[in-house]
């Protein structure tokens, strides 16, 4: 049986090998309540943009230091550090096996945030938020194959999974779910993109973040 690596799939691959349907750009709005932010937030997200700026100066920032320097801050500042909230990081997926190509595919997600009191079938601990991380010179998009392959083992537990893909510059939000109507293929939802250096666009993704960190409280 061929043996395929999620980093390697192409987005036509996930359409054909799992199905995934494209749905319209939503907004924000439509899917959280966003929050204003306090001084405070707003203090620490600036200290996060100077900090990230200083290594983006010196060129390509590798993705280990993506996560370092702007990934795990934020998700701090969000509230993902506090229970019942845990992160795994380098997590392997459960191997996929397509019955209809005789293909199987494996990879490794860089970054979960499960629930560990809302555990779904099977004691598997709820998804809140997973996160595939691309150095800087890579656009954030090149994430979504990989997050979607991810995501749709996820799928076969709760209905709905919230997605990032990012660079450290650019975040791109998606929501994955069940598809209600036909269960072989599930739906994604992009977002628009969010700058981490432009001031007003940072806000809008910590405001993001803090959203999805607290619906794990009226799941």
């Amino acid at each position: 049986m061929p043996v395929l690596n999620a980093s390697t799939l192409t987005l036509d691959q996930v359409y054909v090998h799992l199905k995934f349907q494209k749905l319209p750009y939503s907004s924000f709005t439509s899917l959280l309540q966003l929050e204003p932010l306090s001084e405070f937030e707003r203090v620490e997200l600036s200290q996060i943009r100077i900090d990230f700026e200083n290594y983006l100066n010196d060129g390509k920032v590798l993705e280990d230091m993506v996560m370092a320097l702007t990934v795990m801050p934020l998700l701090r500042l969000a509230g993902f550090y506090r229970a019942p909230i845990k992160m795994r990081m380098e997590q392997e997926i459960e191997r996929i096996n397509l019955e209809d190509g005789d293909i199987s595919i494996t990879g490794r997600l860089d970054l979960i945030c499960i629930n560990k009191n809302r555990p779904t079938i099977n004691d598997i601990a709820f998804w809140i938020l997973a996160i595939e991380a691309k150095n800087t010179s890579i656009s954030a998009s090149e994430g979504l194959p990989q997050l979607l392959t991810y995501a749709y083992k996820s799928l076969e537990q709760q209905k709905t999974v919230w997605g990032l893909t990012t660079n450290g510059v650019y975040y791109e939000f998606f929501y994955i779910q069940q598809n209600s109507q036909n269960a072989s293929s599930p739906t994604y939802q992009p977002l628009p993109s969010l700058h981490l250096m432009e001031p007003e666009s940072s806000e809008k993704l910590l405001q993001v973040l803090k959203a999805i960190c607290k619906l794990q409280n009226s799941i």
